[in-house]
């Protein structure tokens, strides 16, 4: 467990940063892991060549609607983007849906773009693509933030699914 030389404390003093709950979380879980702030970025390319990471490395979380009162998150590489069809295969559904803007904080706890199982305000379960292997960096619950963990560790210690959720972008 290590904070990052550049975790100083919520970025940019940004009142939706909800960054402190998701470390809290990491130190809970007993994962090793490192923090890097850097401010809003426009796009997942400037976020990760910020990170000083390659795309993939940079984890996508979303939250999806399963049923009325059922989410997951769902995780996927950087470079990759996210199957429906797949999901909705592993799940056994025949919908699932994104939330709005409002509805997916009310139910995280965190912001799009923020979004993290670290620290989530409800423990939604998590599906991970296969495609998610070694160091990775995930949202930190703040713009801008970002926790840097291993893939397993991560996936162990919130019983992440993993599953071939992710196809290459067409």
């Amino acid at each position: 467990m290590s904070a990052d030389s550049r975790d100083a404390g919520p970025s940019d003093g940004d009142p939706t940063d909800q960054s402190a709950r998701a470390i809290a979380a990491a130190e809970e879980l007993g994962l090793a892991y490192s923090v890097t702030r850097h401010g809003r970025v426009r796009s997942l390319e400037e976020a990760a060549a910020a990170r000083g990471i390659e795309p993939r490395a940079l984890v996508k979380t979303l939250v999806v609607r399963v049923s009325d009162g059922d989410y997951r998150f769902v995780m996927v590489p950087g470079d990759r983007e996210f199957s429906w069809p797949r999901l909705r295969t592993l799940l056994g559904v025949n919908r699932v849906s994104m939330p709005d803007a409002g509805t997916a904080k009310a139910v995280t706890g965190y912001e799009r773009g923020t979004i993290t199982p670290l620290g989530s305000t409800t423990p939604w379960p998590v599906v991970m693509d296969v495609e998610i292997t070694g160091p990775i960096s995930i949202g930190g619950g703040g713009h801008g933030v970002g926790i840097t963990v291993d893939a397993d560790a991560l996936a162990e210690a919130v019983g992440a699914t993993r599953a071939e959720i992710s196809e290459a972008p067409a």
